[in-house]
């Protein structure tokens, strides 16, 4: 029989029964935090005889788990031992080491975590079992804390008018979205507590993902070539950003990119169409869209819906919850930038500190051979309309704005309206905190002065 391992899920102990055989290479990373001493001081002399720096992201990652103080020091002794490093029981110390000098994985790593994450979440074995097809770094996946969906979705969530909407101050942020004549706002302080809506707009299905820890919310159609995708919550992170899963495949998919990362669907040229979603406040979008509908606090879900609620410890530092193998200090871990990519220009990224943006309320720029510009209003709200060739001046940061010519244009939610009729259309992008979109794209051009 293995012997258990005994692992802190919230407030409870799970234990690791099974029947396994004594030559397979896993079996000795088990043993080596076995109840019985002899077989774990075995393991300890076959580890450090057989090292190869591809067994730490095992070991770093057991460590995490094993609440007993001798398995501590047993894994805390090989690590140092094999490695030659002295970081002692700073997890994410040797978290960076592993990052930085990427020593590979050990050939059954998947398999492992199948194992040891089921004993948090059954459901969790889908994601690693069977050695799937992966985009990313295994070892820089994560469990966030919660199960699978243990953040629930909202689910065609009910929605209210403006005016029923007495739970909101002017001030509270909400992500806007109006597409096609369908103008909704889904407050930040709800769908912290969710992380994730999925709602039909305008006739079609969408995905709406808010990442807490990376400070981002994305609204995806969710279907990609006439295949509809059912995502959740996987309760797993990549660099501190949100790991959604499809219910069809189990496939783990990357919040940022809107594609499969992990899993049978890797491969396969999916990636979900991105569509525009503005962060504003409560009060400026009620005064451009007085029509709009709203979420209701009657999510189906008790929760403290107050403002600053949910996370307010870590909003409140510039500490980070969970590391990523490189920080850029050009801006603070937490400052917010206007994050763009397109599809047109599929090798670039753009961040835009959005202190730059509130002192420069017209922005033109590009991405590849995509020429925008950068609106901003009064509330810090930004949106990016193509340019087409046009340089815009000046606007009011309400509804009209003039190119260079003299030319008035409208300023609506889906595009710039010429005074002759031609349209420049919107584009989409949103907020997200530097380190996170940096650690997903290390490659972005920052603008912020």
């Amino acid at each position: 029989m293995r012997t258990c391992i005994l692992l802190l899920a919230g407030a409870a102990l799970l234990a690791f029964p099974g029947q396994v055989a004594a030559q397979t290479p896993l079996d000795v990373f088990w043993e080596l935090v076995s109840d019985d001493g002899r077989k774990a001081d075995a393991a300890e002399r076959r580890i450090l005889n057989e090292w190869d720096d591809a067994h730490a992201s095992i070991l770093v990652e057991m460590m995490r788990y094993v609440p007993d103080e001798r398995s501590r020091r047993r894994i805390t002794f090989v690590l140092e031992r094999g490695t030659r490093q002295r970081l002692g029981r700073d997890l994410e110390g040797w978290w960076e080491w592993i990052w930085r000098t990427d020593p590979g994985t050990h050939p059954e790593y998947s398999t492992f975590k199948a194992e040891l994450y089921v004993l948090l979440d059954p459901s969790f074995a889908d994601y690693f079992d069977q050695y799937p097809v992966a985009n990313i770094r295994l070892d820089e996946i994560r469990w966030g804390g919660v199960p699978r969906d243990g953040i629930p979705p909202l689910d065609h969530p009910k929605m209210i008018a403006a005016a029923e909407a007495d739970y909101l101050d002017d001030d509270n942020v909400v992500f806007g979205v109006a597409l096609d004549g369908d103008v909704r706002a889904y407050p930040k302080r709800i769908l912290a507590w969710h992380e994730m809506f999925k709602d039909s707009i305008a006739g079609q299905h969408h995905t709406g993902v808010y990442c807490t820890l990376c400070g981002t919310m994305i609204l995806y159609r969710s279907a990609a070539a006439g295949l509809h995708h059912e995502l959740g919550t996987s309760g797993f992170l990549y660099r501190s950003n949100k790991l959604m899963y499809d219910r069809a495949t189990m496939s783990l998919w990357s919040t940022f990119a809107g594609e499969p990362a992990v899993g049978p669907l890797v491969g396969q040229g999916i990636r979900l169409d991105m569509r525009h979603v503005v962060t504003t406040t409560w009060g400026e979008w009620r005064r451009r869209h007085p029509g709009t509908l709203v979420l209701s606090l009657e999510t189906g879900y008790e929760r403290d819906y107050g403002e600053g609620v949910a996370y307010r410890d870590y909003f409140a530092t510039d500490r980070l919850m969970f590391g990523v193998p490189q920080l850029d200090r050009r801006l603070r871990n937490k400052d917010e930038v206007l994050a763009l990519r397109f599809d047109d220009a599929p090798g670039e990224q753009l961040a835009i500190w959005v202190g730059f943006l509130s002192g420069n309320p017209v922005h033109h720029d590009a991405l590849g051979e995509v020429e925008f510009v950068v609106l901003t209003d009064g509330s810090g709200a930004s949106r990016v309309y193509e340019s087409g060739g046009y340089r815009f001046d000046r606007w009011d940061a309400a509804d009209a704005a003039w190119d260079d010519g003299g030319s008035r244009w409208t300023v609506e939610e889906g595009s710039l309206v010429g005074p002759t009729g031609e349209r420049l259309e919107r584009l989409p992008a949103h907020r997200a905190f530097w380190f996170g979109w940096h650690a997903q794209y290390p490659e972005t051009r920052l603008v912020r002065r």
